[in-house]
């Protein structure tokens, strides 16, 4: 305990730490407003999506219900996503996590991914009618790109080759059913 407590203090106090001056950062709230501004953009996003789902794989198509459920947290500076693909028989065929957020410093947004048993973090740029985000595949890119018109959710994946029309391998169009109080449902509180 007094270990995790040192610890503690540590942190407390190298948080608390003078910036030198050649490193001047704009105050935190000015960072979390950016961030907040930022994150509206993606706001169609939040609530609880389902829909088809299908992947071509070598194997063939795996078609799935694919459900997304959506929320932000730290007070609207990041966004959570959690999907979840049902076979037919109802069990799950996939599974994924990932959280957005935006760095006022670059100004570029992130998109970090967990899914299958890989990881991995990833440019996301948002556009008037959705956003695109890349996995860079050696001399290809996966490219995803996703676009939401009158409350559906279309997204499809395409593989890129320098020279070689796009191959599209992924493809699902979901509804928004609702909103959804996750992730901030059930938070912890002071008592």
């Amino acid at each position: 305990m007094r270990t995790i407590s040192k610890s503690l203090a540590m942190s407390l106090i190298l948080a608390a730490a003078p910036v030198p001056a050649g490193a001047q950062q704009p105050p935190a709230s000015e960072l979390l407003a950016a961030q907040r501004t930022a994150m509206a953009r993606l706001a169609w996003l939040d609530g609880e999506w389902r829909g088809p789902a299908v992947t071509q794989t070598a194997d063939g198509e795996h078609r799935v219900t694919q459900t997304e459920r959506i929320g932000g947290m730290l007070d609207g500076t990041i966004k959570v996503i959690e999907g979840r693909g049902f076979n037919p028989d109802g069990s799950k065929g996939f599974n994924a996590f990932a959280v957005v957020s935006y760095d006022p410093g670059s100004e570029k947004y992130e998109f970090r991914s967990y899914a299958q048993g890989q990881s991995g973090t990833f440019a996301i740029t948002p556009n008037g009618t959705g956003y695109v985000w890349e996995i860079p595949a050696g001399p290809m890119t996966i490219r995803y790109t996703a676009t939401v018109a009158d409350g559906t959710w279309t997204e499809v994946g395409d593989r890129v080759m320098p020279g070689r029309p796009p191959v599209r391998f992924f493809e699902m169009n979901l509804r928004r059913v609702g909103d959804s109080s996750w992730p901030g449902a059930g938070a912890m509180t002071a008592q």
